[in-house]
Parts: C-alpha cells; sequence; structure tokens
C-alpha cells in the first residue's frame, strides 16, 4: 500500500504524540498523597484505610505493610484510589508504601490504635457570629471518667438522634453527627449535650478544611545559614558523630532508636532534601526515616517543619539535624501525620495514636488564640483566632489529652511553639496549647540574627523575633529562620521565619538527648536545656520591663547557684551542643 508524504508526517507526529504521552506517564512518580482511615471508624477488629494516589497505572502493584506485602483480597483498586482492610490481630502499626514498575512510592504511617476523627466537608461548616468557620453538625463529646466513653456516647446518641462518627477511646472522646441543619439548632443540642451528667465538655471545632496549622511571619531580608549558628547547630552534629562513634571516646554508649510525631499534613518528596527517603527506609538500620504523605509544593509548612528535622544534607535548601547523625545515629523516625482535616480535634487525635505507637517527641508547631486577645502592645489579634465557646472546649480536650499523658505515658515530651502574635504565651484565656504548665510540654519561641559583631555566646548575638510570643512560660528561645526545600538540586528555598521552625530544633535535639539516655524524664530534659542555654536580651532581675520578657529567666539554680554569675536573670538561648554535652557527662557520672 503506497503512503503519501503528508501521511507519514501524520503517522510520525501521532507517534511522536504517542511517545510524549507514554513518556510523561512513566516519569510520573508513584505517590500516596492522601491516606485516611475509612469505613466504620468505631470498628477495631478489621480497619479500613482509603488511599489517594499519583503514578499508578492499571498494572500490577504492590502494597508493602511493615516490609511484608498484603495480600490482593485485602486490597480494592479503582483508578488512583485504593481501599485496603487490615486484621488489627494480625497487623502492626508501621509505613506502608507502594511499588510499581520498579518504582516505590513515599512511606506513610499507618496506625491501628484506633483514634480518629471526622473533618467537615465546604457544605457542612458556617460563619459564626465572630466571623469564624465552625462545623455545623460534628461536635465532640469529653464523657466523664466514671462512665464507659463508647456505651454513653451511644446513648446520647440514641437520645438526641444523633450518630458517633468518630472517638479518641484514651481520652473517653466521642464524635457525634448531630441531626440539625443551621448553627442555632446546634448551639441548643449543644447547650442540652453539656448539661448532660455523664458529659464533661462538648467540643465544638473551629477550623477550615485547609487552614495552616500555624501562620509564618515575614523574613528577615538577609536570612541565611547563620540563624542556626546562633544555637550552635553544626557543633551539636559534630558533637554527636564524634563522641558517640566507635572511634570516639564515649563509643561504648549504646544509642537508642527514638520515633518523632509532627503534627502536620504533608511532606513533598520530590524536593530533594526528601527524595531518598521512598520505599523501604527502615532497611538501613541507623539512617533516618520519614512517613508522610506527598506534597504538591516544596514551600509548603509540613514540608519546611519537618525539613528541620530530616532534610537531605547538601541536595536543597534545607538540613536537618537529625538526618545529620546518621553516620553513627540509632535510626531515627519522623512520623509526619494529622489524622484528619478537623482541626485542633485531629491534632489531638493523631497524637494519642503515635503516642500509642512509641512515639517520644510530639512536635507541635501549631496553636490558636482566643477572639479578643491582644499583643504586647495593646491591639487585638487577629489571626488563629477561636471563639470563647470553641476555646473552652479545646482547653478541656488538651487538658484530658495532658492528665492521660501524665498517667500512661509520662516519658513522652511535647514541644509546642509559642506563636507568632507579638502576644503572651503563657495566659490560658488567650492562647492554647502553650499556656499549660506541665513538666511534658515545652514552649519556645523565636529569635533571629542580630547586626552586632559578637561572639556566639553574647547575649547580644541575637534578638527576639518581633513577632515572637512571649512570656514567663516560654522556656527558651530557638533560630526562627529557616530555608526551606526547593524542587531544584542545591538550590535554597526562600527563607520561612515563625516559632514554627524554632520548635523542631528543640525537638530534634531533644529526640538526640533520648537516643543517648532513654531514661531521662521531661523535668531532667529541661533542666539540661536550661543548664546549657545560652543567653539572649537584657538583664531584668527577674522583674519584666515593657513587655519584654523572652522567656521564664534563668535561675541561680541553672548555674551552680551562682547568685552572681551573669547569665542570672536573662532569657533563655538553645545551645544544641551543650545539651548533648550535658547529656553524655550526666551518663558518665551515673557510671
Amino acid at each position: 500500500m503506497a503512503v503519501t508524504y503528508g501521511g507519514v508526517g501524520r503517522l510520525a507526529t501521532a507517534l511522536a504524540l504517542m511517545w510524549i504521552t507514554t513518556g510523561a506517564v512513566a516519569e510520573q512518580p508513584l505517590r500516596i498523597e492522601q491516606l485516611q482511615r475509612c469505613g466504620g471508624l468505631l470498628q477495631m477488629d478489621i480497619q479500613e484505610f482509603c488511599l489517594q494516589a499519583s503514578g499508578l497505572d492499571e498494572g500490577e502493584f504492590q502494597v508493602t505493610l511493615n516490609g511484608t506485602p498484603l495480600p490482593a483480597e485485602a486490597i480494592d483498586h479503582d483508578s488512583d484510589r485504593l481501599r485496603i482492610r487490615l486484621n488489627s490481630a494480625d497487623a502492626q502499626s508501621g509505613p506502608l508504601w507502594l511499588s510499581q514498575h520498579e518504582q516505590a512510592s513515599n512511606p506513610v504511617w499507618v496506625s491501628l490504635k484506633g483514634s480518629n476523627v471526622v473533618a467537615a466537608t465546604e457544605q457542612e461548616v458556617a460563619k459564626n457570629m465572630d466571623g469564624i468557620t465552625t462545623y455545623v453538625d460534628l461536635v465532640s463529646l469529653i464523657i466523664e471518667e466514671s462512665h464507659d466513653g463508647a456505651q454513653e456516647a451511644q446513648r446520647l446518641a440514641d437520645k438526641y438522634g444523633a450518630e458517633v462518627v468518630g472517638m479518641i477511646p484514651p481520652l473517653n472522646t466521642y464524635q457525634l453527627r448531630l441531626p440539625v441543619s443551621d448553627l442555632d439548632e446546634r448551639d441548643a443540642l449543644v447547650l442540652r449535650l453539656g448539661n448532660e451528667v455523664s458529659v464533661d465538655a462538648v467540643v465544638t471545632e473551629e477550623s477550615g478544611a485547609e487552614e495552616s496549622i500555624e501562620s509564618e511571619t515575614s523574613s528577615p531580608p538577609d536570612a541565611d545559614d547563620q540563624e542556626w549558628a546562633s544555637n550552635r547547630f553544626l557543633d551539636a552534629v559534630n558533637f554527636y558523630q564524634r563522641r558517640l562513634s566507635l572511634e570516639g571516646l564515649d563509643g561504648d554508649i549504646e544509642t537508642q532508636p527514638i520515633r518523632i510525631g509532627v503534627i502536620e499534613r504533608e511532606v513533598d518528596f520530590d524536593a530533594p532534601d526528601f527524595a531518598d527517603y521512598l520505599g523501604e527506609c527502615r532497611a538501613e538500620a541507623t539512617r533516618t526515616c520519614v512517613y508522610a504523605r506527598d506534597a504538591a509544593k516544596p514551600d509548603g509548612h509540613g514540608t519546611t517543619v519537618t525539613g528541620v528535622l530530616a532534610a537531605a544534607w547538601n541536595e536543597g535548601g534545607n538540613s536537618g539535624f537529625l538526618r545529620g547523625l546518621d553516620e553513627v545515629g540509632p535510626g531515627f523516625d519522623v512520623i509526619v501525620d494529622r489524622n484528619s482535616d478537623a482541626g485542633i480535634t485531629a491534632n489531638v487525635a493523631a497524637s494519642v495514636n503515635l503516642v500509642e505507637d512509641g512515639v517520644r517527641v510530639l512536635n507541635w508547631s501549631w496553636g490558636i488564640h482566643r477572639v479578643g486577645a491582644i499583643d504586647i502592645n495593646g491591639k487585638e489579634i487577629d489571626s488563629l483566632v477561636r471563639s470563647g465557646i470553641a476555646m473552652s472546649g479545646y482547653e478541656e480536650l488538651l487538658e484530658e489529652f495532658f492528665l492521660w499523658l501524665r498517667e500512661a505515658h509520662p516519658d513522652v515530651v511535647v514541644v509546642n511553639s509559642a506563636g507568632n502574635a507579638s502576644s503572651y504565651s503563657g495566659r490560658d484565656e488567650y492562647r492554647l496549647p502553650s499556656s499549660f504548665v506541665t513538666d511534658q510540654l515545652f514552649v519556645v519561641g523565636g529569635h533571629q540574627r542580630s547586626d552586632e559583631d559578637v561572639q556566639v555566646e553574647d547575649p547580644r548575638y541575637v534578638i527576639k523575633r518581633n513577632a515572637s510570643n512571649i512570656d514567663m512560660r516560654v522556656d527558651i528561645t530557638a533560630a526562627a529562620c529557616v530555608r526551606g526545600s526547593s524542587l531544584l538540586e542545591g538550590e535554597q528555598g526562600e527563607a520561612h521565619c515563625g516559632t514554627s521552625y524554632a520548635t523542631p530544633l528543640v525537638a530534634g535535639l531533644l529526640a538526640a538527648m533520648m537516643s543517648i539516655e532513654p531514661e531521662l524524664t521531661p523535668a531532667q530534659l529541661r533542666m539540661l536545656l536550661r543548664r546549657s542555654a545560652m543567653t539572649i536580651g537584657e538583664e531584668y532581675d527577674f522583674e519584666p520591663t515593657d513587655a519584654d520578657d523572652l522567656t521564664a529567666p534563668i535561675l541561680p539554680s541553672e548555674r551552680a547557684n551562682e547568685l552572681n554569675h551573669p547569665d542570672i536573670g536573662l532569657s533563655a538561648r538553645l545551645n544544641m551542643y551543650k545539651a548533648l554535652d550535658l547529656t553524655v557527662q550526666s551518663l558518665n557520672r551515673e557510671r
């Protein structure tokens, strides 16, 4: 058959288009973008999880949990969506990933501990009188501990025509979907539920599905790598590698693996900072591993926060502290999870699951202020605010969480950002969760490099970030500015600033300290942080002036009872190197 020139041209064009299309499909990376409990959230024996993946075609693929492939009958596949059924008696919480065509996806953490809450859709929220987005028909009941929570929640649901749709069993908290259609009906029913003898509190959720966990503040014009020098970041990495290596002076120290829970949505695994965390990360025993849903862009809050802990070195814009310890480290697990987009309630549910899965350090780079809260200049705060009714419910929920933590998991610490509203971190009528006073909660403020040409130990080396919240409840300050991740290898991302990024510096350090001495209590960890701290700010003789007390002042007891020590009365600045040094010294004293 004769083929004309035009026909050949059209055929070549068609083949080229087919090649381009096929190539584009082949090049699309395999990623897990969403993972959530689905089906009956109250069912514990068989738990179902719904996944949304990208880069998955119709060919054969494999789903692996904890290094073991799942049987085909446990998986339903429909295009880019998967539904997985797990028998709780046969499975344990752990990393799950997909494999296809010699590609492996990002690993996500699957928790089988059962605390899950439902997020509202766009059609199930409304604006309240304060102009804040609030859930219309979803509330959570904190049941008095003298009652069986599950039974009582079901009784109340039957009584009021509601449905139990979510739960946090360790906190005796159950989520109900109410038979209401507007906020007036909701508030009337919430009032009736709150008057039930068995109900300790009702939590009304005020959250948009895609609201940022904590707002960022503008970066300084010349933010660079000197920021972390103010906390002796590289000195700490060098100390850990040198002193804990087999050839080091303390080579007989057996470090222990530590799990860190990061309450964030997702991480961008396309960024060079995270590109080598795909698939079975734990095949290498001593390396840091990251488990998270995949983000669409590298400049998100979760990617930047996680990068402070685990970004690869010399690959992208960030360098993770724990990743720098890989050569001699015990193998840190960084688990990024937020349960669902159900706001503060979901943050708490995720935290409960992670603690029950063995997490020792929780990173909470988030917080909220009550409507009407004022900053240090007397101006009203207008970001990340919640109504008084919502704040009361959150306060009760967080109180239950910390009571449970103290009773069931006294070795766990929570590291929380002080906030970026130029306000007070410790006033419970204004700020949550940083206002809670408990040994297990560490509150972190933010500082930045000053223009002073002084040694790093000098208090003038840094200044407080103007936006950072302050007061006596802040335990310590750390560098607030960090370079974010980028999609281009070797390229520095834009600077991100806020107490959100100071927080993982402290969380990572605490994890490293625990890896050296796992028996350290939260009170001992705080003591080591404060004793090792450098200083920031002016001396106030314990009397704050002009609302400028950045942290609780350093006490004589934190300086070997030297009443005339120059640090006394100053605020505390993170010294990562000295904290590790004191941790090793404490081991030697025990011997």
